[in-house]
């Protein structure tokens, strides 16, 4: 076989094993960038993430600033708008290094809304800039959804913490 037709087939080859293998990996999770996504802290938040939370691994997301874990994904987005005083539930969550962190909860069963938006837990970060959101889908949260917070605890340690939650 002359040279050029085995570089031929060695390319044809090398094409269909790359687009098998590109078959088998899931697809980047489609996620809303943060307005402040770009804020330096989000970058140092993002190195400190886990590769594994919830006993999921990591995924490739659309957005800067943002994380995925599983399918359904636990997603992950730095920069988001920062919460004002509240009524909300709030919650402080304690994480391995000892950090505690205070998040406001909302259970999107308990609000109207469609129906993808049911069955999942969205946490986001109270009195800490940049704030964080975190959404945690009912199939990871078990009996307890803020497990998964426990573990971002040293990632959010990078924000700066202006107050917290009183009356807890």
């Amino acid at each position: 076989m002359p040279r050029s037709s085995r570089l031929a087939v060695v390319a044809t080859l090398a094409a269909l094993a790359a687009a098998g293998l590109a078959g088998c990996s899931q697809a980047a999770v489609i996620i809303e960038p943060a307005p402040a996504a770009s804020d330096p802290v989000c970058a140092q938040v993002l190195r400190a993430t886990p590769q594994e939370l919830g006993g999921a691994e990591m995924r490739s997301t659309t957005a800067q600033a943002a994380r995925a874990w599983g399918d359904p994904a636990i997603t992950f987005r730095c920069g988001v708008p920062e919460l004002g005083p509240t009524t909300d539930r709030c919650i402080a969550v304690t994480g391995a290094d000892g950090l505690t962190v205070n998040w406001v909860v909302a259970e999107n069963n308990e609000v109207a809304g469609e129906d993808s938006e049911r069955g999942r837990f969205t946490f986001t970060t109270y009195g800490r800039s940049p704030a964080i959101q975190v959404v945690v889908p009912v199939e990871y949260a078990g009996t307890d959804a803020t497990g998964v917070l426990v573990d971002l605890a040293s990632a959010v340690a990078f924000t700066q913490e202006k107050r917290e939650c009183q009356g807890l």
